[in-house]
């Protein structure tokens, strides 16, 4: 039986009308010294140092760029240990003890609202850069590169659509703070001397639009920015998709939007470019979702960067206790990692943790029954690329484009067959680089 599907059942209902639980003061952080964009890194610290919030402790380095370090409390240095990041991936993490006395390195000051008019582009890109501003949506891809664009810029884009099952960090984000995620899209439209903003929001909620164009109309009546309605399908959160549905651009594969005149940021960096801009700071904080059928409260958070999962999980009243197995899933489930460890640490970049009951699912034969397919939002052949895969045949995988899947996991959560199709067409990227 085909089954075509761009719908998933969403489970935001567990947290999104909840407030957000604030635990701002871990006993200790742990700060990741390397990710995915980063593999080696310079320490300045040791253990025993002092250090204040936002200091820089150590710098990442990348294939063409370099990321500062920050630390997101005050307190001392301790020892460099192995945590899990959200690729699933032990790494170096630094210690930070916390003093509980919240000092600010003398970097952090606010900027008024006439320094900040005078500021160009150049100075805004070299503001992020130096704050070590990424995108915050988990694409971890440094957000100077794309403020410092030459490309004439028509339209910002806010993507606030957080299509995946379970998250609601973003959505609570809006609701809370709507003026922040507003003032940081105006500096990026300042920067690119653009006049046009839109906010992009699924259709169904409407407690965010009603919220945005409020905040909008009473505080920013200067400002072209539109709150659009997109669809519920999934993965409407896909930039391509996002850019589609809200102004009608269909970009090829390849192509960067900003040859199209619209450049795209996540609700969280926008957060992130107005801290960076108005109070000269790094990211410290961030809103994250933890959730899932084996948590007794799920709930999102506003959590310091270098949290430890597992705290949050004690602050939930743990798992439940019929589940003698769980499986934890860094990001969302149709996107994100699985482990079935805890011992994970919030990045700049984990937008969440979802703790759900362990199923083993017998896989079946694949019946060739297309809904992979069908299903598929890039246009590719799924099941074509996982034979392929099976027989180490690259050309075939090179052939049938492999490379253009955007991971969505769609083609694994619709298979009749309980295959997990994703893996193996990740697995394909990788033979062909």
């Amino acid at each position: 039986m085909i089954k075509k599907s761009r719908k998933v059942r969403d489970y935001k209902e567990l947290t999104k009308a909840l407030p957000t639980l604030r635990y701002l003061e871990p006993e200790a952080v742990y700060i990741h010294l390397h990710n995915a964009r980063c593999k080696t890194y310079d320490l300045f610290v040791k253990e025993g140092d002092k250090v204040t919030l936002g200091e820089i402790i150590g710098e990442r380095h990348g294939g063409f760029f370099e990321q500062p370090i920050h630390s997101t409390i005050s307190g001392t240095v301790g020892k460099v240990s192995k945590k899990l990041h959200r690729t699933g991936r032990k790494v170096d993490c630094i210690e930070i003890k916390n003093d509980f006395k919240e000092t600010f390195h003398e970097s952090v000051f606010d900027r008024t609202d006439n320094v900040i008019e005078s500021l160009t582009q150049d100075d805004m890109v070299q503001i992020l850069k130096e704050k070590s501003l990424v995108g915050l949506g988990g694409s971890g891809f440094p957000s100077y590169v794309k403020l410092a664009t030459k490309e004439k810029i028509d339209t910002v884009v806010i993507n606030a659509v957080e299509c995946e099952p379970y998250l609601s960090s973003d959505y609570r984000l809006i609701l809370e703070h709507p003026g922040r995620v507003i003032k940081g899209m105006k500096y990026i439209m300042q920067a690119l001397s653009c006049k046009k903003g839109i906010i992009a929001i699924k259709s169904e909620k409407d407690p965010l639009y009603q919220v945005l164009t409020q905040v909008i109309k009473g505080r920013f009546p200067d400002l072209d920015i539109e709150v659009k309605r997109l669809g519920n399908h999934y993965p409407q959160g896909w930039e391509i998709e996002v850019f589609k549905w809200a102004l009608g651009i269909d970009i090829p594969f390849g192509e960067l939007p900003m040859k199209y005149g619209v450049i795209g940021f996540n609700v969280s960096t926008a957060v992130g470019v107005f801290d960076a801009i108005k109070h000269n700071l790094p990211v410290t904080k961030r809103y994250f979702t933890l959730t899932g059928d084996a948590i007794k409260f799920p709930q999102n958070f506003r959590v310091k960067v270098g949290t430890s999962v597992k705290k949050l999980i004690e602050l939930s009243d743990g798992f439940k206790n019929e589940y003698d197995e769980v499986l934890v899933i860094m990001g969302g489930p149709m996107m994100g990692v699985s482990t079935v460890s805890c011992d994970v640490i919030v990045s700049k970049t984990t937008t969440s943790v979802i703790v759900l009951q362990n199923i083993d699912y017998e896989e079946e034969p694949c019946v060739r029954c297309g809904s992979c397919v069908y299903s598929c939002p890039a246009h590719l052949e799924p099941v074509q690329i996982m034979n392929a895969v099976k027989r180490n045949d690259k050309e075939v995988m090179k052939g049938l484009e492999a490379f253009r899947c955007i991971e969505c996991g769609l083609c694994t959560y619709v298979c009749t067959s309980k295959i997990h199709v994703t893996d193996y067409i990740r697995k394909a990227k990788r033979l062909i680089g």
